[in-house]
């Protein structure tokens, strides 16, 4: 999000006008010491540690205000089914935040401890993959009990005992927004910090490196979610295939529409790790047309219409499936992920120079990643189950 007026928006719900700190008449200098007036980079400091503390205070309200209203009520209101859908680890989430909170407070206002305390709980953070994951259950549970006159009332009244001017659903799509905008915060640290070198600096850099890893981190876990259950989906709808799971050619990369030349419909086209499959769609169902692995998979571009393509088994080539994307952008995302499984899954040995130097003529640029490996993060939280992830002291330069 810019930062454009002020750091103030509805996710950090800070008082706008004003901030945190100066309340009492005197403000803080970005180290601790009293000044007229905090730098830029004292107010950023002060707005993370602000916007946590009403993080937290939501959280708590969620956990206190309708979790433990709902346990501790005589009748059950809801079906534990739902409590579950609905919640998720949000207990987890609320205990995170209030560890966090508490260390950011003893920082004194330092931006290089605040960013400390983020390197040193770095693993903790995975949490946020199940809550992420969960939050689509956690949208259609609510939709459900809003369906119900007593479930809603119940809500309701909760709502009302609070005095929260949003519903329920405003509050539980925070920690979602929270976990994706913690880098933006360390980021506003980094461009505002006065040395840029040094070991201060670096920690900084360090902090943002390890909260971008966990936002990429996120997102591409749910990406895989997501891209599972829809495979799973598509497995139901396929009718005359007789071939395995599809579970077992990996993850589903790209699905699509194309017209095909000389066939009547149009072909949904989908694109796993390890195969393509090509499909009839008939009202919800899929027909089986045609599969070729991927090691097996040749693409030829046409030279004439700059939105087709051919697609043929290599040892099959006459026996192409000519299809034509609805755009160039489409086209091109398609064309390049086909080159890319087959250069991954071709039974010889390409080198890697060669790989980079085929795909980079697609002009497919990829996001830029941070400078620490998001490879590293993923193997070291795959290691365990999530819930039993613990934090680590961090061992660089500075303590927290």
């Amino acid at each position: 999000e810019p930062w454009g007026e002020g750091l103030h928006n509805s996710n950090n719900n800070a008082s706008p006008g004003e901030w945190p700190g100066a309340r009492s008449g005197q403000a803080l200098a970005p180290f601790g010491g009293p000044t007229s007036e905090p730098s830029y980079l004292g107010r950023v400091v002060l707005e993370i540690v602000e916007s946590e503390r009403t993080y937290a205070r939501d959280l708590r309200s969620i956990v206190e205000g309708y979790l433990g209203k709902i346990i501790d009520a005589e009748e059950p209101v809801l079906r534990p089914e739902q409590v579950s859908a609905l919640f998720g680890n949000i207990e987890d989430i609320y205990e995170l935040s209030s560890t966090l909170l508490q260390n950011l407070e003893s920082c004194a206002n330092d931006p290089v401890a605040v960013a400390i305390c983020f390197v040193t709980r770095s693993q903790e953070f995975a949490i946020y993959t199940q809550y992420c994951n969960n939050y689509p259950s956690s949208v259609a549970a609510l939709a459900e009990c809003m369906r119900s006159k007593v479930q809603a009332r119940f809500l309701r009244e909760c709502q009302e005992q609070l005095r929260h001017a949003l519903p329920l659903g405003a509050y539980l799509l925070k920690p979602v927004q929270r976990i994706l905008k913690y880098h933006l915060l360390l980021q506003e640290i980094a461009k505002h910090f006065e040395h840029k070198s040094g070991e201060d600096y670096e920690v900084v850099l360090e902090a943002i490196d390890t909260m971008t890893c966990v936002a990429w981190y996120i997102n591409d876990m749910k990406r895989k979610h997501e891209h599972a259950i829809r495979q799973q989906e598509i497995q139901s709808l396929l009718l005359g295939w007789k071939g395995p799971d599809l579970t077992s050619y990996g993850e589903l990369v790209l699905e699509g529409t194309f017209r095909a030349q000389r066939v009547r419909h149009e072909r949904a086209v989908f694109l796993f790790d390890k195969t393509l499959l090509i499909t009839k769609r008939r009202g919800d169902h899929y027909i089986y047309k045609s599969h070729i692995p991927c090691s097996s998979l040749m693409l030829i571009e046409s030279t004439r219409d700059s939105l087709c393509f051919s697609l043929a088994h290599y040892k099959h080539g006459k026996q192409q499936h000519n299809l034509q994307a609805k755009s160039a952008e489409e086209k091109r995302i398609w064309t390049h992920h086909i080159k890319r499984l087959i250069l991954e899954n071709h039974h010889a040995i390409i080198p890697q120079k060669a790989k980079e130097a085929i795909l980079e003529m697609d002009l497919f640029y990829p996001p830029r990643l941070p400078r620490c490996s998001p490879e590293r993060l993923k193997k070291s939280w795959s290691c365990q189950p999530l819930g039993d992830i613990v934090s680590k002291p961090h061992q660089g330069r500075r303590q927290s």
